[in-house]
């Protein structure tokens, strides 16, 4: 069997014992359960110097991407006014952006795609945003003569819904419809994620779904079931 193969078993075959040995854990604590500023990464803060997003106008390019995913609006500002290019410049520079977690060696056969059911990528997200957001000024720049930043908002949706659809292809060494997805994703995440990666500025997403946070401890709150607790979120930046 090969490795590829092995990994859509690999979640049934384990279960069991996986669960065996959760539970064997859970029956006491770790040693260490330290949450002070010696074992917190350190906060992305905006404004910092660029790592991966260096180039302006790409930046420019995928922050209007990212504000006609999320747009502000009524009920809150923009993916980028809440922090979601330096969120992304910040898991770019790391292992996220080196697909550390990811098993990318060669080669890639045709068939893999349907066999994990999604599409499957040596390139890492890191490269995979390099090339898709040249490519896509690029199909803009032809096909409507303005990269894709200076288009009118409606033709921005436009060109995004043929990239969801499949309708546009932005060229041959980009999968399009994959890289729509991976823009979704990462926008999302910046949105939710703790304000400690750069994103979700003042908590807004969170304060969107009543999300309380880093809260450690709610047994004043647990008779109170069903009930709207009206709690503030709480961040892991340390406050001091």
């Amino acid at each position: 069997m090969k490795r590829r193969q092995a990994l859509l078993t690999l979640g049934a075959a384990a279960a069991v014992p996986v669960a065996g040995a959760i539970a064997k854990e859970m029956r006491g604590y770790p040693h260490d359960m330290s949450l002070d500023k010696a074992f917190m990464p350190s906060p992305v803060h905006q404004g910092t110097s660029w790592k991966v997003l260096t180039d302006a106008e790409e930046r420019r390019t995928l922050g209007a991407v990212f504000d006609r995913l999320i747009p502000a609006d009524e009920l809150g500002p923009s993916a980028t006014q809440a922090g979601a290019l330096v969120f992304l410049d910040g898991q770019l520079a790391g292992p996220y952006g080196e697909g550390a977690m990811l098993y990318r060696k060669g080669p890639k056969s045709p068939g893999e795609d349907q066999l994990m059911q999604k599409p499957q990528f040596i390139a890492t997200p890191r490269e995979r945003y390099a090339t898709g957001i040249k490519a896509l000024d690029t199909y803009a720049s032809r096909a409507h003569g303005k990269r894709f930043a200076d288009l009118p908002p409606e033709l921005q949706d436009q060109t995004l819904a043929g990239m969801e659809d499949g309708s546009i292809q932005l060229g041959r060494d980009v999968n399009t419809k994959a890289f729509f997805e991976l823009m979704l994703m990462n926008a999302r995440e910046s949105y939710f994620a703790d304000p400690m990666y750069g994103g979700n500025q003042d908590m807004v997403g969170w304060k969107l779904i009543g999300f309380p946070g880093a809260r450690y401890d709610y047994r004043l709150y647990a008779d109170r079931t069903g009930q709207a607790l009206g709690l503030q979120p709480v961040s892991l930046i340390p406050k001091d």
